[in-house]
């Protein structure tokens, strides 16, 4: 890295540019990335962290069964059928809906699932809810200052908290727990909307999806039935998509110039005896050690504004919320200026004895 070293030194306004060109597309990146993760917990934690291996739609009478909770509902007798299947191991009515819960001290829009218990999320005090009762997320409890105990209005019905669990969401509300028959009561409904299976390997699930009628996704692959998920997920992707490239193109661009305005002296050093491969690889080495040290500070830069943005906002501030981005911005840059570099093999020695004027 002797010459990469010496240019960095000799041009240190343009480097420095361009290492803090990096630092801010880097940056992007991170927010965008750990917003992308918090919206999609926000929408889906509740789905997601189900204890289940797949998720079975249905639909009304007469219609076709699509991978959408606001459109699914399963009937007793597809339930039953589904449960007694051979390979099945467990079939979990779940019953999803939203509405208002209203306590003491404030009001809140919520998702309610009503499930088995086997179904909720742990328990962090109290029990699980029996019928007339609810158990609610720690985040909505202690955002709504509510407690085990305390009468709450779910809706139009009045019902007890009878624990407090782990903090879950879905379609972006905090979500609350209670049983089928409560859930039935509070959404003016008769059928449960889903089922979550367990199944044993090798289960013939599409038969089983033809006679009755219902359509059976893998759990991860059921998240597209949340209403707004997939067009909230697919567009902030696309966007992370656009920086990544942009990334690649500023990065290329800018070595590109650089590379144009060192010819002569990449044939002077050709033209003593500097082969192409030796001055390729430094010139990748001084593209990493921008790159590094751009990512490196915009990664950090992201991810402690993340902490702070992550009291406002759904943010996801982890270590790979900021590693994944990172990452991804070193290598594509370098593919960027692998691009650019090549342009060193084409420089002809006999230029640095002026054979070109």
């Amino acid at each position: 890295m002797f010459v990469a070293l010496r240019d960095i030194r000799f041009a240190r306004g343009r480097f420095a540019l361009m290492g803090a060109v990096v630092t801010l597309i880097t940056t992007l990146v991170v927010f965008l990335y750990g917003l992308t993760g918090g919206l999609a917990s926000a929408a889906s934690s509740t789905v997601a962290e189900l204890p289940a291996d797949r998720i079975v739609f249905g639909a009304p009478a007469g219609a076709a069964p699509t991978v959408s909770f606001s459109n699914s509902t399963v009937s007793p007798e597809q339930a039953a059928a589904l449960a007694a299947a051979p390979g099945v191991k467990s079939a979990q009515p779940l019953g999803i809906s939203m509405t208002r819960l209203t306590g003491s001290a404030a009001a809140a829009s919520v998702s309610v699932f009503g499930a088995p218990g086997a179904l909720l999320p742990p328990l962090e005090s109290g029990a699980q809810p029996a019928d007339g009762q609810v158990a609610v997320g720690s985040d909505a409890a202690e955002e709504y200052h509510l407690t085990v105990g305390q009468q709450v209005k779910l809706g139009p019905v009045q019902l007890t908290i009878s624990g407090i669990t782990a903090p879950r969401s879905y379609g972006h509300a905090p979500t609350v727990w209670t049983t089928v028959a409560t859930w039935e009561r509070v959404s003016s409904q008769t059928q449960p909307t889903a089922l979550a299976l367990d199944v044993a390997g090798g289960t013939d699930l599409a038969t089983l999806d033809a006679a009755q009628g219902t359509e059976t996704v893998a759990l991860s692959d059921a998240l597209a039935g949340i209403n707004g998920y997939s067009a909230e997920q697919g567009s902030l992707q696309m966007i992370q998509g656009f920086l990544f490239a942009v990334s690649a193109l500023v990065v290329g661009a800018f070595f590109t110039v650089w590379t144009v305005q060192r010819k002569p002296d990449i044939a002077v050093l050709k033209a003593v005896g500097a082969s192409s491969a030796y001055l390729v690889r430094d010139a990748l080495a001084q593209a990493a050690a921008v790159l590094l040290g751009g990512a490196l500070l915009g990664g950090l830069l992201g991810g402690v504004g993340g902490l702070f943005a992550a009291s406002a906002v759904p943010f996801d501030v982890s270590f790979l919320s900021v590693f994944v981005p990172v990452t991804a911005m070193v290598l594509l840059g370098l593919l960027g200026a692998v691009l650019a570099v090549r342009r060193i093999t084409s420089v002809d020695p006999l230029a640095a004895l002026g054979a070109n004027r």
